[in-house]
């Protein structure tokens, strides 16, 4: 299952499910309360995104971020595995729903 690891991820997320409902950048900038060149820099990858405003444009396209808690460590393992953040697979299901 294909893992966010960049502002790149979030921003081809973005652009993907705005292009599937149909809206343009402008479009989406006024129902999720930004600027269109905010919208373009997502899209784009930049990686100094506020994460309130990028929860605010997800939320606007009803693709809302999941973030799966780590399990707790095992006794005697050394580290603790990373958090999963997999926003795909809920696009996935978001798009079988249309």
């Amino acid at each position: 299952m294909p893992r966010i690891r960049s502002a790149t991820d979030v921003g081809a997320i973005v652009r993907s499910a705005r292009l599937r409902r149909h809206m343009t950048q402008s479009d989406l900038a006024v129902a999720a309360g930004v600027s269109r060149r905010w919208i373009v820099d997502l899209e784009a990858g930049k990686p100094r995104a506020e994460l309130g405003l990028v929860l605010a444009v997800l939320e606007t396209l009803g693709t809302p971020l999941t973030v799966e808690a780590p399990e707790p460590p095992s006794p005697g393992d050394s580290a603790p595995p990373s958090a999963a953040l997999d926003l795909d697979e809920h696009l996935r299901r978001l798009a079988a729903d249309e």
